[in-house]
């Protein structure tokens, strides 16, 4: 089968240490820069665990594959307290954050070598990644720095405090309990504060006006089924194009888990119909 894209590795510094970013490219002049978005595609696993290597599980690479746009995904630091595999050397809240925004920074400072429209730099992700998305957007406006077209943060991971569906939460996959467990682990010494920054928990941001058009879809049995109607309901709310679907049955990360089932098809199909409807009408012109 001929490749549709290729792979590249490369270090960028971020908070004192080198970060990785993957860069996933088409093949050479599969489009030209002017009609590429660029695409920052963050992993999930909580905040806790996880790899940029999950992006070949996700429904960023077919975006490269099948439209020809390029995606940078993150090794972003981890939280944690304690020794495990993923994070050896973890770092709660504001780590990861902060490297998203380097590699968003990237991103943008070398659109022309990527071949990428820099006026649509697009940001997306799963779960917590899908969390780090929402407060990227959030961070991006209001630093002023980088514009951002569109966000993808599907089933995202978005508040620290118990909504009616991930209160006694018992699905698969993520549930109640682990759920706490990443907030705390990600939060430090944040967890169960009255005052914590947007930055962190984006469900506590009062203020939606200015930030991208959004797209998601969610499953109706899993935790973040209703902070995920809220986000896309503040966003209308502020007169941002936002939409989501939902999925019945459906639990946290199906998509990615059961990729063959009907439904998991359905979902890719949309998503990659909401992105094509993106990469048509929506540009944010980079300032300076």
């Amino acid at each position: 089968m001929k490749r549709t894209y290729t792979k590249e590795t490369v270090r960028i510094p971020s908070c004192g240490r080198q970060m990785k970013l993957l860069i996933f490219r088409p093949v050479k002049n599969a489009k030209p820069p002017k009609e590429t978005p660029g695409i920052l595609w963050i992993h999930g696993g909580g905040y806790m665990t996880g790899m940029a290597e999950m992006i070949y599980m996700t429904r960023a690479l077919p975006l490269v594959k099948k439209y020809g746009a390029v995606v940078v995904t993150p090794q972003y630091r981890l939280a944690g307290k304690y020794p495990n595999p993923f994070a050896p050397n973890g770092a709660p809240y504001p780590a990861a954050l902060k490297n998203c925004y380097a590699a968003l920074k990237y991103l943008k400072e070398h659109a022309r070598e990527l071949g990428i429209n820099s006026s649509q730099i697009m940001v997306g992700g799963e779960s917590a990644g899908g969390g780090l998305t929402a407060a990227l957007c959030m961070y991006a406006r209001d630093k002023g720095e980088v514009q951002i077209a569109f966000q993808m943060p599907l089933y995202p991971m978005l508040d620290d405090r118990d909504t009616p569906s991930s209160r006694d939460n018992h699905a698969p996959v993520w549930n109640t309990r682990w759920n706490h467990l990443g907030w705390k682990t990600y939060l430090g010494p944040l967890w169960k504060k009255e005052q914590v920054p947007v930055y962190a928990v984006p469900a506590r941001q009062t203020d939606y006006t200015g930030l991208p058009p959004a797209y998601t879809f969610v499953g109706d049995i899993e935790p973040f089924y209703c902070e995920t109607l809220t986000y896309i309901k503040n966003l209308k709310k502020a007169g941002i194009e936002a939409a989501v679907h939902v999925y019945p049955g459906c639990f946290h990360a199906f998509d990615m888990l059961l990729p063959f089932l009907p439904v998991s098809k359905k979902a890719a199909a949309r998503f990659e119909k909401a992105y094509l409807y993106a990469a048509r009408h929506f540009f944010a012109p980079q300032k300076g």
